[in-house]
């Protein structure tokens, strides 16, 4: 219920309506019991300060219950469409006032989380965890490309595009439609942006420090934010610890999916060999201040990180041997190559 304008005063007006027919009740004449006469001109001031208190309360609450139905609805509200999800985490203004960091994101596996690089490899990928995968699975409900659903895309989008837990099934459809064209376009809209880590992951620990606010950006302070859709700048906890890149960068196997699928596990390696060893080092000080890359977030792709990762030593002998005479001098040699990993995580991996 909307309690605003005319609607308030008529609702208002019905409230005291009502409450008049019960002070009838209470103030009958004495010389005609049961029958209703009308209150006295003069009420009682207790009862006056109680009739407003009761209304008070309840204009309260029904604003407060309108807001929160509000509320919940918006968060549950589902994407219909890949247009319609890109626009709801659509970060391209952000370009304005942080230009610099926006251009090191567009260089990023973030920026192309759903296509991956190259020509598509992320791409490809889904097409074969549906044509090797949900395809020839017994129970997985999908026979043919146009059965996927999004619960059959989330083992990759949790970490790939976790907003898409957000979107109807006929954007798992789309989704599918574009991976079997190969149109590497309408999926280039669907990705890791700013937007992801700033807002809606920014909060791990909900219930001791609050969901996500729809108005807010998260970073390492609180602060006003110069943005009218996010006015307001909150401070992340988590925005500066390796468990904030844990959430996709992760400890193994998704158990609480129907089909758990083995893929990152740089952060249970860093949790349980790095630390315990003595490694201080966070995710954040490797991948973004290290070499002053920022939000290009350099891996494996990138040279000044695969210097860093690791040693590697290598001894070589060559020599001759003389198998037999039909195949007469055999040059051979022995090779021993020893490789130290530098990183704070086993590798490969992601």
């Amino acid at each position: 219920m909307r309690l605003y304008g005319s609607r308030q005063t008529e609702f208002l007006c019905g409230l005291y309506t009502g409450w008049d027919a019960v002070q009838s009740e209470l103030f009958q004449n004495k010389d005609n019991v049961g029958v209703r006469t009308s209150p006295q001109p003069t009420r009682d001031p207790v009862m006056n300060k109680l009739k407003f208190f009761i209304i008070s309360l309840l204009v309260l609450f029904l604003t407060a219950l309108f807001i929160s139905s509000q509320s919940l609805l918006a968060e549950t509200q589902q994407a219909k469409s890949i247009e319609e999800l890109a626009a709801r985490y659509d970060c391209s203004g952000c370009r304005d006032c942080h230009e610099e960091n926006f251009k090191a994101w567009e260089k990023s596996a973030h920026a192309y989380s759903m296509k991956g690089s190259g020509k598509g490899r992320t791409l490809a990928t889904f097409k074969t965890l549906i044509t090797r995968g949900l395809m020839t699975w017994a129970y997985s409900g999908v026979s043919k490309p146009e059965d996927v659903e999004i619960k059959h895309l989330m083992g990759c989008a949790k970490c790939h595009l976790p907003q898409l837990a957000e979107a109807s099934d006929d954007v798992a459809r789309e989704i599918v439609k574009a991976v079997w064209a190969g149109d590497s376009k309408a999926i280039e809209k669907l990705n890791i942006g700013c937007l992801i880590c700033h807002q809606r992951n920014a909060v791990i620990h909900k219930w001791t420090e609050g969901y996500p606010r729809k108005d807010a950006v998260y970073g390492t302070k609180d602060s006003g934010h110069e943005d009218k859709a996010y006015p307001v700048l909150k401070k992340s906890p988590a925005m500066s610890e390796s468990i904030f890149c844990g959430q996709c960068h992760g400890l193994g196997p998704g158990f609480e999916s129907d089909q758990p699928t083995q893929c990152a596990t740089a952060y249970g390696s860093y949790l349980w060999s790095y630390i315990p060893e003595g490694g201080t080092q966070t995710c954040q000080d490797c991948h973004i201040r290290k070499f002053g890359k920022g939000h290009a977030m350099p891996s494996y792709r990138d040279f000044d990180m695969q210097d860093a990762a690791a040693d590697m030593d290598v001894e070589m002998i060559a020599y001759h041997w003389r198998k037999n005479k039909a195949e007469g001098v055999i040059p051979l040699a022995v090779v021993q190559v020893a490789m130290t990993n530098r990183t704070g995580h086993g590798i490969p991996d992601g």
